[in-house]
C-alpha cells in the first residue's frame, strides 16, 4: 500500500515543459521536480542567459532557468544513448548527473557573466553554485551526495562529469542552439541530435562516432562565430562595462558611507565586501545572494538616475536610455594620450575630478581560443577502434586558427 503511495506521488509530480528549442521535456522523476520547485532554482527565472545582449538582439531575452532545463533533456538523452551503447549508467547515477546538469548554473550572478566579479571578491559563479547545492543537499538529507561527486569531477566514471563540463558538454550544445534561436543568429546552430546520437564511452572518456566528426566541425565554426558575433559583440561588451563601472561607483559610494536606495539583497552586497570566505561561514550571505536577481539592479538603476552623485546619475541614465559607450577595437593598447584627452575632457564637461572621470571610460584585453586538445579532447572513435583528436582526424577545418588564441583590445568611453 506504501509503496502505491509512493509510485502515486511519483507520477502526480511529473511534469512536461514544452520547451521553444527542445520540445516537450519530461522531467524524469518526483527529486528532479523539487530541485526545479527550489527558490534557488526559480531564481534562475529572474536572470537573463544572455546577460545584456539583448540590448543588441532584441529576442535574447531567455532565462538561466529554460537553459538549465534544456541542458537538463540533452543531458538525459546522452544518458539514454551512452547506455544503448552497452554501458552502465545505473538509476542514481543518472539521477545524480541530471540533477548536478540541472543546478550547474545557479550561482550566477545577475546578469550571468556580466557582474561575475562586480559584486563579490575571488570567487567564480560555478564556486556559489557548489555552495549552494550543499545548501540544498542538507535541506534533503543528503540527496545531492553523488550530484555534487559528479559535479565536482571526484566520482570514478569521469565520463558523467564530461556531460557537464568538457569540450563538448551538454551545457555548450543547449546554450548554443538556444541563443542561436532567440538571437536569431543562425550561424549558431549546430546538430546536437546527431552528436549526441554519436556518443559512446572509451576508456572513461567520452568519444564521438567518426560518422559524426561533420557535426563536430559544425560545432566549433558555430562556436566561434557566436563569440565573436554575439557574445563578444561589441555593443553588448560596451554595455557590460558601463554596468560593471555603475557598480564599482556605487560600490565607492557605499564604502564611503553615502546613502545608495537598494534592495535588501543588493544593499547587503553594495555596503559588504563578501569574499569566499565570508560566503562560506556566513549564511546569511548565501540568502542574500539567493534574493539578488537581474530586476535588483534595473530597480536600483532607474532610481539611482537622480542621485546627486554625478558619475553614478550619469552611467545610470546613458543605461537605462541605452545611451551606451562607444568603443574601440585594436591590435595594439589605445595610447596613453587618447586617454589623458578623454578624462580631461570628461572632467572639464562634468566638473569631477580625473580619478572620478576614470569611471566614463573602460580598457580591456578579450582573448579567446575555442579548442584546446592540452586541456581536453575531442576524440573521435573509427570503426577499427582507433581513437584519434579531432586536431588529426578533421580535414576540412584548419584546427590551428580555431586553437590560436585571438587577443583584442576594447577600449570603451562614454560618448
Amino acid at each position: 500500500m506504501q509503496a502505491q503511495i509512493k509510485n502515486a506521488a511519483v507520477q502526480n509530480k511529473r511534469k512536461i515543459v514544452n520547451d521553444p528549442v527542445w520540445g516537450f521535456i519530461n522531467i524524469p522523476t518526483a527529486f528532479h521536480y523539487d530541485l526545479m520547485q527550489h527558490p534557488y532554482f526559480q531564481r534562475l527565472n529572474r536572470i537573463k542567459q544572455m546577460g545584456l545582449a539583448y540590448l543588441v538582439y532584441p529576442g535574447a531575452q531567455h532565462t538561466r532557468l529554460q537553459h538549465s532545463l534544456g541542458a537538463m533533456f540533452l543531458t538525459n538523452e546522452a544518458v539514454k544513448q551512452i547506455r544503448s551503447q552497452g554501458h552502465e549508467i545505473t538509476e542514481e547515477e543518472a539521477d545524480a548527473v541530471l540533477a548536478a546538469i540541472l543546478l550547474h548554473d545557479i550561482g550566477h550572478a545577475p546578469f550571468s557573466h556580466t557582474l561575475e566579479n562586480a559584486l563579490t571578491t575571488g570567487i567564480r559563479h560555478e564556486e556559489i553554485s557548489i555552495m549552494m547545492m550543499r545548501q540544498i543537499n542538507r535541506e534533503m538529507g543528503g540527496r545531492l551526495d553523488l550530484a555534487l561527486q559528479i559535479f565536482q569531477n571526484q566520482y570514478h566514471k569521469k565520463f558523467l562529469h564530461q556531460l557537464l563540463s568538457g569540450q563538448l558538454d551538454m551545457d555548450r550544445l543547449d546554450y548554443l542552439s538556444r541563443d542561436s534561436f532567440f538571437s536569431g543568429v543562425i550561424e549558431g546552430n549546430i546538430g546536437s541530435a546527431r552528436i549526441i546520437k554519436m556518443l559512446d564511452v572509451r576508456n572513461d572518456n567520452l568519444v564521438v562516432e567518426a560518422k559524426g566528426i561533420y557535426s563536430i566541425e559544425q560545432f566549433l565554426i558555430a562556436r566561434r562565430l557566436m563569440y565573436w558575433q554575439v557574445y563578444l559583440h561589441k555593443t553588448a561588451f560596451a554595455a557590460e562595462k558601463m554596468l560593471n563601472k555603475i557598480v564599482a561607483r556605487a560600490k565607492e559610494l557605499a564604502a564611503n558611507g553615502v546613502e545608495l536606495f537598494a534592495s535588501p539583497a543588493l544593499r547587503f552586497f553594495l555596503y559588504n565586501n563578501v569574499t569566499k570566505n565570508r560566503i562560506e561561514n556566513a549564511p546569511e550571505v548565501l540568502r542574500n545572494y539567493a534574493m539578488l536577481d537581474d530586476s535588483d539592479l534595473i530597480s536600483a538603476i532607474k532610481v539611482w538616475i537622480s542621485h546627486p552623485d554625478t558619475v553614478l546619475s550619469v552611467l545610470s541614465k546613458c543605461f537605462t536610455d541605452r545611451q551606451l559607450f562607444k568603443i574601440k577595437i585594436t591590435e595594439t593598447p589605445i595610447s596613453e594620450e587618447q586617454i589623458e584627452s578623454d578624462l580631461q575632457r570628461y572632467s572639464q564637461k562634468y566638473n569631477i575630478s580625473k580619478d572620478e572621470a576614470r569611471y566614463f571610460i573602460s580598457e580591456d584585453i578579450v582573448s579567446s581560443d575555442f579548442y584546446r586538445a592540452e586541456d581536453e579532447n575531442i576524440n573521435i572513435l573509427y570503426n577499427d577502434g582507433c581513437i584519434r583528436d579531432i586536431c588529426e582526424a578533421s580535414d576540412l577545418l584548419d584546427m590551428s586558427a580555431l586553437s590560436k588564441t585571438v587577443e583584442k583590445h576594447y577600449y570603451c568611453y562614454l560618448r
